[in-house]
C-alpha cells in the first residue's frame, strides 16, 4: 500500500509540474531563440530572449515594443510558420513613410538610436489600419518586414520581449531606445 502511495504521490508531483509548465508558457511567458540578423544590433543570431504574454491582454503593443508575432495569411501563403520577432513602429491610425531610410511618423522624424546604417529605398506613406501594426527589423538593411509584405494584426501579436538571458555577457532588459517618441 506503500508503495503505492509513493507512485500516485510522484504521478501527481510530475503531472501537475507538467501542466505549470505547459500554463505558463502558453499564456504567461516564453523564451524565444533568434534565429536571423533582421534585428541586428538590438538582438544577434543565437540571442535568447524571454517574451511577456500576460501584458498585452490589459494594453496595446507601444511604439518601440520588440514584438513576437506568429505569421500573417501573407506570410503563411510563402510558407513561413514560425515565430517572428520585429520591433513595432508604425501604430493602428498613424501615417507611416521612409524617407532616405530614415522613418517618418505622421511627418515627423522618429529618432532611432539603436539602428545602424539607414541607407535604403523610400517606403510609403501609408496610414496602418484600425487593429494593426507596422513592424520593422532594426537591421533596415537585411529584414523581410512589414515593408514587404503588410501589417501585423492585432490578434497575431504573441507578446513582448523583454529581456535578453542568452547569452550571459548581454544579459540585460529590451526597451524602446529613442530620443523622442513624441509623433503626434
Amino acid at each position: 500500500m506503500k508503495v503505492n502511495n509513493v507512485w500516485l504521490e510522484g504521478f501527481k508531483t510530475v503531472g501537475l509540474s507538467l501542466i505549470f509548465a505547459f500554463g505558463f508558457r502558453t499564456f504567461v511567458a516564453e523564451s524565444r531563440y533568434v534565429a536571423s540578423g533582421s534585428m541586428l544590433p538590438t538582438l544577434e543570431v543565437n540571442d535568447r530572449v524571454m517574451a511577456d504574454k500576460v501584458s498585452y491582454h490589459f494594453e496595446n503593443p507601444q511604439r518601440g515594443d520588440i514584438v513576437l508575432f506568429s505569421p500573417t495569411k501573407k506570410l503563411q501563403e510563402q510558407n513561413f510558420h514560425d515565430t517572428f520577432i520585429k520591433r513595432a513602429i508604425g501604430l493602428p491610425g498613424e501615417k507611416v513613410e521612409i524617407k532616405a531610410g530614415r522613418v517618418y511618423i505622421n511627418d515627423k522624424l522618429l529618432r532611432e538610436n539603436y539602428i545602424g546604417d539607414t541607407k535604403g529605398e523610400d517606403w510609403g506613406p501609408v496610414i496602418v489600419p484600425p487593429n494593426s501594426y507596422l513592424v520593422l527589423g532594426d537591421n533596415r538593411q537585411d529584414s523581410y518586414d512589414g515593408r514587404y509584405w503588410g501589417f501585423v494584426p492585432r490578434d497575431r501579436i504573441i507578446g513582448k520581449a523583454f529581456v535578453r538571458f542568452w547569452p550571459f555577457d548581454r544579459l540585460g532588459k529590451l526597451k524602446p531606445n529613442f530620443t523622442n517618441t513624441s509623433t503626434r
